[in-house]
């Protein structure tokens, strides 16, 4: 399976990953980008089977993401992990098509109860 994460902190980025691997999700093909512009190139470039995004990025957002890969016709499974994460925030996320949101901090456990269904 191949991961995608979108986020514009390199460090971030490399705790998801952490994060995966700790919550036995190690093995699969990670991509990565620093925003939601590059996300898009990245899934036309690497057809990913889910993507974990932030939320608030520079460039484009991730709700902006999420929008424009559903504009373009793009299904891939989506989900948010971010720091915000206010049923507001959460019923937009849904609205717009992704599956769950994660909120930081956030531990293997957190990944695994809302990766589970989707890796499944």
């Amino acid at each position: 399976m191949r991961i995608l994460i979108v986020d514009d902190s390199r460090v971030m980025r490399q705790i998801v990953i952490r994060t995966l691997r700790q919550a036995g999700l190690d093995g699969h093909d990670v991509v990565e980008a620093a925003n939601g512009r590059e996300g898009l190139y990245a899934v036309a470039q690497h057809a990913p089977d889910l993507v974990l995004s932030d939320w608030n990025m520079p460039e484009m957002t991730g709700i902006e993401f999420l929008t424009a890969l559903r504009a373009n016709g793009q299904q891939v499974p989506f989900g948010f992990v971010t720091s915000e994460g206010t049923p507001e925030m959460v019923s937009r996320a849904e609205q717009g098509g992704a599956l769950f949101v994660i909120t930081k901090p956030f531990t293997p456990e957190s990944f695994r109860a809302q990766l589970d269904p989707v890796l499944v």
